[in-house]
């Protein structure tokens, strides 16, 4: 791998474009490699047949038995990633529904089995459905008398006042009607787990997938949608106007989790788009909350070649300004990933050394987008060679969220199509300047892409529906 990356050079821009420019629409998760594309003429053409085109992994192996590429990311730091690569055939499974999905993770749905396992994902898992495949609705959840219209009624500020949570007997069974929904919707997953969607039909619908306070975890090729709460909790005390708050991610990382690689997978709302929700309060009644978060200690991940899509709150690294659990931790690779009408945290990061590279911020349609890299309590992110498009009249000031941090470092980025110094841009326009000198430099990541390619090729490799090469007896193929 480390040659092909060491003959790609600039001089071949122009072949990489053709080729990017004449690739289909069909073209497969097993197809040609764009790292070998970009080699030009002297790429190995016996790499056309890899299952993993963008990651430069092993041609013919199946992807549940792939590992993370050595020096990918923050995730092949300390010994690597290997998921459940290693399992036995009899820890290799197909499944096409949530029961039987908890079942090959072990079971009791504590994520406490660490047998190395592989698990294909096959059509469509519900979270909301019982373990006999019947669907659930909110209302199948509901318990101690709650009704929206009781709490809205409740806690109204006129009423309830602004300065306070909510307590009593209707936030309580608010609270357990959402705890009942909890334990349908998430799904704790492994140490030691390969998870790989097979096909362009693999979606994970309305599940919040736990990776909590476990180690070597693979999730690939899945498209995750709308992950949604049926009972937000109004806050007034959120913001200078109240909020409304929900508790599931689609996927959350966290609780001390590490060595975690998410690739290849696509996030959105599906038909339950934020913009589409009621007010209520003023506020929009926020029945989502992160695509993807990493948090409370989680260390040692790699985001690599996913789309999030039409999503408010999208990528959290750190949920807190206190120095708990996250301190020398949230280490994190983000590259090459497709960031479509998103509002904000692409990532927010507290704490963490982020590496955020190669990215592809297609905003230009989004008149709501807010800010790309939210700079919180001692974030450090290192960002490079990210290309945003970003709505008309939008300042390149704004790319940069200041959320209470003091460093940023920026460079070879693109901000619709002209080169752009964003720390100066944002120093320029702020009142609080932050500092360039973030105190680290990223020593693990593949080749980072000249700014100028990252739209075509994250456009065209990014995101799951990807056709996989899968041998359900273990063996590759």
């Amino acid at each position: 791998m480390q040659q092909i990356l060491q003959r790609r050079s600039f001089i071949h821009v122009g072949v990489v474009l053709f080729v990017l420019l004449t690739l289909s629409a069909s073209f497969a998760f097993q197809g040609a490699l764009p790292h070998a594309l970009a080699a030009g003429a002297g790429a190995d053409a016996t790499h056309t047949k890899s299952v993993d085109f963008t990651a430069m992994l092993p041609p013919d192996q199946d992807a549940g038995r792939q590992a993370l590429p050595a020096n990918d990311g923050w995730a092949a730091a300390d010994g690597g990633t290997t998921g459940g690569s290693t399992a036995a055939a009899a820890q290799v499974y197909t499944v096409t529904n949530r029961e039987q999905l908890v079942q090959a993770l072990g079971g009791d749905n504590t994520g406490a089995d660490a047998t190395p396992k592989i698990i294909y994902i096959k059509g469509v898992i519900n979270g909301n459905e019982d373990d006999a495949g019947n669907p659930l609705t909110c209302a199948d959840y509901i318990t101690g008398g709650y009704s929206l219209a009781s709490y809205l009624q409740t806690y109204d500020p006129a009423v309830w006042g602004t300065t306070a949570v909510p307590i009593g007997p209707l936030e309580t069974a608010r609270h357990a009607s959402e705890q009942n929904q909890s334990q349908r919707v998430m799904i704790y997953i492994p140490s030691n787990t390969t998870i790989v969607g097979v096909g362009p039909g693999a979606r994970v619908l309305g599940a919040n997938f736990m990776v909590k306070g476990v180690n070597n975890v693979i999730i690939r090729n899945i498209q995750f949608e709308n992950a949604f709460d049926c009972f937000p909790q109004w806050d007034p005390t959120d913001g200078a106007t109240g909020n409304w708050n929900s508790a599931f991610d689609n996927v959350s990382i966290l609780g001390n989790a590490t060595h975690v690689w998410m690739d290849h997978d696509s996030f959105t709302d599906g038909s339950l788009l934020d913009s589409q929700e009621p007010q209520y309060f003023g506020r929009e009644y926020e029945q989502h909350d992160g695509e993807l978060d990493i948090t409370k200690g989680a260390d040692l991940v790699t985001v690599s070649w996913n789309r999030f899509g039409s999503h408010d709150k999208t990528m959290l690294i750190g949920s807190t300004d206190k120095p708990t659990y996250d301190v020398g931790k949230l280490r994190v690779t983000i590259h090459h990933n497709d960031f479509v009408n998103t509002m904000e945290r692409l990532p927010r990061v507290r704490y963490g050394q982020v590496h955020v590279y190669n990215n592809y911020y297609d905003q230009a349609a989004n008149s709501a987008f807010l800010y790309a890299l939210g700079v919180g309590v001692d974030s450090q992110i290192f960002a490079q060679n990210n290309y945003y498009r970003l709505p008309v009249g939008f300042s390149a000031a704004n790319i940069i969220g200041y959320y209470k941090g003091t460093a940023i470092h920026s460079e070879g980025d693109l901000v619709n199509g002209a080169p752009v110094d964003l720390l100066a841009a944002y120093n320029a326009a702020a009142t609080t300047p932050l500092s360039g000198d973030v105190g680290w430099t990223p020593q693990f990541h593949l080749q980072i892409d000249p700014t100028q390619l990252v739209p075509n090729i994250v456009r065209h490799f990014a995101g799951a529906n990807r056709t996989i090469r899968v041998a359900q007896n273990g063996t590759g193929d």
